[in-house]
């Protein structure tokens, strides 16, 4: 006997609703489950997780830092995912874009620059996102190469040179050979939004691309063809969608947004070039762009959620002696609950014999 599975005719939005709580719930009893292997108490977890962050301000702002460069870079990867491209080198993107937007920062330190700087950064982060992005779509559109391998290689390349800048050219001379460059002057650096909070511009800069996201897929002909070149890509050729351009486009976007996430990480929370910049946000956001189903206000709730978890994890992980891995294995389990629940909603699952009876 063996199973198949045979596309739904018709998903009611409630029962879409209720497989991603029935999911979340799910996830959370699995780890609980694990946990409870692990010797601790799953309820003293969960509190530590979830409730104690939850009610704790200064958790909060936390909150919104941690998710607005998953959110900025999701979002990003959502283009590209709904048009079938798979962009797997946002880490990369990231850092490059940290890379282009400090260079200026650092060939300004101490010239006292005014108010241009940073508009300016902000878009130097955003091409050089763009740029380290077009290089996979490029090689795609051109030479037929896989684009998951060469925009995943290509991270490995965009942090080696990131290490390299600030152990060598870059390093501050005065930072007792520590390898990180200076530290951005105050017109180089994104300000907190509440004077005294955590929460930057960065978060403001989230919010905007989730709106125009909306518009753009929702309202306009590009978000059109990018359905259309992910569900039917033959349909596409047909109506005279260029599939080369869609590549080359979705590419620099998910880039330029992966970058601006990465200039405005250096330049608002770090406040310098190091050689780690990132927690890994750049994988992390596949994940969350999944979890909000490619769907601009299902990212920024999923962002927010994996935040939470990273934040909890931290915590758990002082107070209950827990191994902040458990932290990315929970992400994962979210995940696979997340996608289960939505083939579950998506097919029925029917069962044949050998013979092809049911």
């Amino acid at each position: 006997m063996r199973f198949e599975l045979t596309p739904r005719t018709n998903s009611p939005t409630v029962m879409r609703i209720f497989a991603s709580v029935a999911a979340f719930i799910t996830a959370f009893l699995i780890a609980g489950f694990v946990i409870w292997l692990m010797g601790r108490s799953p309820i003293a977890a969960f509190d530590v997780y979830v409730l104690q962050p939850l009610s704790d301000p200064w958790s909060l702002q936390e909150l919104l830092v941690k998710a607005t460069p998953m959110a900025l870079i999701a979002i990003g990867l959502s283009y590209c995912f709904r048009a079938n491209l798979w962009n797997i080198g946002a880490e990369g993107q990231y850092v490059i874009g940290a890379v282009l937007g400090g260079w200026l920062a650092l060939r300004t330190h101490g010239t006292d620059a005014g108010a241009w700087l940073l508009p300016l950064m902000v878009l130097l982060g955003i091409i050089g996102g763009a740029l380290w992005g077009l290089i996979p779509a490029f090689l795609k559109t051109r030479f037929g190469v896989n684009e998951i391998l060469t925009s995943l290689m290509l991270v490995y390349v965009a942090q080696l040179i990131l290490d390299y800048l600030v152990r060598g050219p870059w390093r501050d001379p005065k930072g007792f050979n520590f390898p990180q460059s200076v530290t951005f002057d105050p017109s180089a650096t994104l300000h907190p939004i509440l004077e005294g909070g955590r929460v930057h511009y960065g978060a403001v800069f989230a919010g905007i691309a989730v709106l125009v996201t909306v518009i753009v897929l929702g309202r306009t002909l590009f978000g059109y063809r990018l359905k259309l070149t992910g569900d039917a890509p033959r349909a596409a050729r047909f109506a005279g969608f260029n599939s080369k351009a869609t590549t080359l486009a979705v590419f620099a976007i998910s880039g330029g947004l992966a970058g601006l996430a990465g200039i405005s990480e250096v330049s608002g929370q770090i406040g310098q070039l190091q050689p780690s910049i990132s927690p890994g946000y750049g994988f992390t956001a596949i994940t969350v762009a999944f979890l909000g189903r490619l769907n601009p206000i299902g990212i920024l709730v999923a962002s927010l959620v994996v935040a939470l978890t990273f934040i909890g994890g931290e915590s758990a992980q002082i107070m209950l002696k827990l191994p902040l891995d458990l932290t990315q294995a929970f992400q994962g389990i979210l995940l696979l609950c997340v996608l289960a629940a939505d083939a579950m909603v998506s097919y029925r699952i029917r069962f044949v014999t050998r013979g092809g009876g049911r």
